[in-house]
């Protein structure tokens, strides 16, 4: 690999080229000189795209990749690939394989795939065993094969004692617990926001006060225990109340938001699109509102494409019976310009490295002689997401048809150089 990107706008706030025009001279999967007027006598590729920008490379906090177990939806190996076109360099998969990944064994087969690829992998485990609540996983066991995080996607825990357990337990080895913010006995088999919407459609609502309740309960308990706690995908502008208070205590809780609840809300259900039925289900538009404040404000931690690929035979079918879930890497840039500053989009998109990456795991910097981990993207270039654009094995994209203005150009990560397909499209 031998690069040289001339005239490329920097947003890295942490560097002191912050919001400078540089050329960037890449070789061999390091940044070897950053300046300006750089010039290269040996033969390099040169890059020079007008509006191009970079930033470190970006880490997702939560996708679905369904492999081992379910080919059909995205494998590892073409999911990390279409991760690397979106912009990211780093993502953290959801533990909803088949096998679950809630042993060694598992794990073992994810890294043994993962290294060869520009997005790195950090598996999140299973917290239970097959998901199912009841019994702890093996969480040492795994987390000496490098795993960091501990949830069950989707899935909330609702004994009280066994997350209370689970958050002394993994404060041995610096340990992550995630807690999907959702009391089933308040959501039952909802479907969508409990609301004037769900009502007019004849759908069974789930409550704001569902999520909020666990939201209050796990962090009383992380009061009590002490530990890391990760609350994913949050939804309801009480949430965002509820985390702002335990940050002001002085609790280690981080949260995130899914691009989809930062644009989509719940009066578009109208015509049953089953691709809008996500988890938690859309919400209202003063929801959305405090959602954005949050992440102004630094209550909501991150954001995330909640990446979930669905077979057309799960979604072509009627909404009750529909599995939740949408395609969203390749989106997940291009749907937030414009709805946040490119400042804010960038530190949402990067700040789970300090969470979920590996302690012995390069962080990526922008300084000269570091390994390149860089996301390259131009946040002017407008056009209209459709099912070409879709890079994903499956189709399932609640974004789809929707104009956007920003567009990834490619990663440079793990001395690999990896463009968007669909750039120019």
């Amino acid at each position: 690999m031998n690069l040289l990107f001339k005239s490329v706008v920097v947003i890295a706030p942490e560097s002191s080229y912050h919001n400078t025009s540089v050329d960037i001279h890449i070789h061999n999967g390091k940044i070897k000189s950053i300046g300006r007027g750089i010039y290269i006598s040996e033969e390099v590729e040169v890059i020079a795209i007008e509006g191009l920008h970079v930033s470190l490379g970006w880490f997702d906090s939560s996708v679905c990749f369904f492999d081992p177990g379910f080919p059909e939806r995205e494998t590892l190996e073409k999911g990390l690939l279409v991760a690397a076109q979106s912009g990211f360099t780093a993502v953290a998969s959801q533990p909803n394989t088949q096998p679950f990944t809630d042993n060694s064994q598992v794990v073992s087969y994810l890294k043994y795939i993962a290294p060869h690829t520009a997005t790195a992998l950090f598996p999140t485990a299973c917290l239970t065993l097959s998901q199912k609540g009841k019994v702890l996983s093996e969480l040492y066991d795994m987390h000496q094969k490098g795993v960091t995080s501990f949830g069950d996607y989707k899935s909330p825990i609702a004994d009280s004692n066994l997350l209370k357990l689970a958050l002394q337990y993994t404060q041995s080895f610096n340990g992550l617990v995630q807690s999907y913010p959702q009391d089933d006995q308040i959501a039952l088999n909802g479907l969508a926001n409990e609301g004037e919407s769900a009502t007019r459609l004849g759908l069974k609502g789930i409550p704001a006060l569902a999520e909020q309740l666990r939201i209050s309960r796990d962090l009383s308990i992380l009061e009590y225990t002490g530990g890391k706690l990760h609350i994913p995908t949050i939804s309801t502008e009480k949430s965002v109340a509820l985390i702002a208070q335990a940050k002001a205590k002085g609790l280690d809780v981080t949260c995130s938001v899914s691009v989809n609840h930062l644009l989509l809300d719940d009066t578009l259900l109208v015509d049953y699109n089953t691709d809008l039925k996500v988890l938690p289900p859309l919400r209202t538009k003063n929801d959305i509102i405090a959602l954005l404040k949050g992440l102004e404000d630094g209550v909501i931690d991150m954001i995330t494409s909640d990446h979930c690929p669905v077979d057309i035979e799960a979604k072509n079918t009627e909404f009750a019976n529909a599995d939740f879930g949408s395609i969203g890497l390749e989106t997940a840039f291009s749907a937030l310009v414009g709805v946040l500053s490119i400042e804010v989009i960038i530190e949402k998109f990067t700040a789970g490295w300090q969470r979920f990456a590996t302690p012995q795991y390069v962080k990526p910097t922008f300084n000269q002689g570091a390994l390149a981990n860089l996301t390259f993207f131009n946040p002017s270039q407008t056009y209209t997401f459709t099912k070409e654009h879709i890079l994903s094995s499956s189709k399932n994209a609640a974004l789809l048809d929707r104009t956007f203005q920003g567009k990834v150009y490619g990663v440079c990560a793990n001395n690999q150089w990896v463009v968007n397909p669909n750039y120019e499209k």
